[in-house]
């Protein structure tokens, strides 16, 4: 019994991740018009109403096959040596990226989520970079990371205000108000509303992303 939930635990991380591979995630779309974010103000079941983070108010539909994920807090010890994590940040003279968010990868993303850096619509001139920690050298201000991507490698500058998270199986349950929230694919409708196919949810915190 034990090795049988074993094996439906690993089917269901399998299927999720590969549900969450179509994620923009490091798109290399940098304005993809399906990536809102936002705090949802009202939910009405398949219906949310969700105040963007320019204050607009937006009306969102979950589409019949939304799929939701969450990400949820963690540390720089959650990181390990080839960890495969997602780097929010801005690049510096020298190259690196001081990273402004973090999130760690389930395992099962691993081969599903491609591994790659390029441009992205978090902040002003930033970057995203999902790849796999090779070394990290622990500095007076922070820690600098290696990370390793298909096309070549990334100096990661982590420091106190690096918001670090988990990403984690989510559910529809989780789309209630006052959850922070970023659609990262959707579809645009005549009427000026959105059709929502990925969502992240923040756990417990927004994501920063």
């Amino acid at each position: 019994m034990h090795t049988l939930n074993m094996s439906r635990r690993l089917v269901c991380a399998v299927t999720f991740a590969a549900a969450f591979g179509a994620l923009a995630i490091g798109s290399a779309d940098a304005q993809q018009p399906g990536r809102i974010r936002g705090e949802i103000a009202k939910a009405d079941g398949a219906m949310l109403s969700l105040k963007t983070r320019d204050g607009a108010i937006m009306d969102v539909k979950l589409a019949d096959d939304v799929r939701v994920a969450a990400l949820v807090k963690a540390t720089l010890a959650d990181i390990k040596p080839d960890s495969f994590i997602g780097i929010a940040g801005v690049p510096d003279a020298d190259g690196s990226i001081k990273a402004y968010s973090i999130h760690i990868f389930l395992p099962a993303q691993r081969g599903v989520v491609a591994d790659r850096h390029g441009a992205w619509d978090g902040r002003p001139n930033s970057t995203m970079t999902n790849g796999y920690v090779a070394n990290s050298v622990t500095a007076k201000d922070g820690e600098t990371l290696t990370v390793k991507y298909k096309d070549g490698e990334k100096k990661v500058i982590v420091s106190k205000d690096t918001v670090i998270a988990s990403v984690a199986p989510g559910t529809k349950d989780e789309l209630k108000a006052g959850t922070p929230i970023i659609i990262m694919q959707s579809d645009k409708q005549a009427d000026g509303s959105v059709t929502a196919k990925n969502i992240y949810v923040g756990r417990g915190a927004a994501p920063a992303m």
